[in-house]
């Protein structure tokens, strides 16, 4: 088994005043040689947006963009004609594949805190697609549950790639195993509240480690603990 802890503290900052971002990867005005990509995932950003601020419109051409919305209101509207309201629990998805455009805002009354992930796509300029999801508390109490998958279904978004997303609130106590065909796969494990360990290697809030060269994964949890699991390719082939 190989790991690389990905630390909170040495996360890349971005402060504009009405955003607030921390980033994973070089993403941005934040550039580090050593962190480009973790497997076929090549941004993931913690955005935090002032009320009645956003990001107005503009374009993507082939990549996956997922938004799992962590605290606040905000708004979706696009050039295939979507326009949706995303809350605590809901996710987001879109294959951008041949070009689209679109925008979203604080619509509420508080900071929106919202995960933005994005995964290079398996096929590339495929039609433009969006989707939407909502996954109440109860969903997600005390187990894991898919929220993206390249798979499609109806409980869960799915994407232009062989990648996974799962997320997962559990009590103190709890522990979490999972299992994977490791062959081209890794694993980003995002610690959104709380404190847990993983295969021992203990992390705190919103610490990362990239897990791979392994299909066993044991997650214990030393507090109440939420967090996101991506498995994504190692390689795109």
């Amino acid at each position: 088994m190989q790991t690389h802890i990905f630390s909170a503290t040495e996360r890349g900052k971005k402060n504009i005043g009405w955003l607030k971002s921390n980033f994973v990867f070089s993403f941005s005005d934040f550039y580090h040689p050593l962190k480009s990509a973790f497997g076929t995932l090549v941004a993931f950003n913690d955005d935090y947006i002032e009320p009645g601020k956003g990001f107005g419109i503009h374009p993507h051409i082939n990549m996956e963009i997922i938004s799992v919305l962590l605290k606040g209101k905000m708004n979706h509207k696009d050039t295939m004609g979507y326009s949706t309201t995303i809350e605590r629990g809901g996710v987001q998805i879109m294959s951008a594949g041949s070009g689209l455009k679109h925008e979203e805002y604080n619509i509420g009354e508080d900071e929106v805190n919202f995960l933005q992930i994005w995964i290079q796509p398996k096929l590339q300029n495929i039609i433009p697609r969006y989707q939407f999801r909502q996954f109440p508390e109860s969903s997600l109490k005390n187990k894991l549950t898919t929220i993206v998958s390249g798979e499609e279904g109806p409980a869960h978004c799915w994407i232009n790639q062989n990648a996974k997303l799962s997320l997962g609130n559990f009590a103190k106590g709890s522990q979490v195993q999972y299992n994977f065909n490791p062959e081209n796969k890794c694993i980003f494990i995002f610690l959104i509240e709380g404190e847990v360990a993983v295969n021992e290697i203990p992390l705190q809030k919103r610490d990362a480690i990239g897990i791979w060269e392994t299909g066993n994964i044991s997650i214990t949890c030393t507090d109440n603990s939420e967090f996101l699991i991506i498995e994504t390719p190692v390689n795109q082939k």
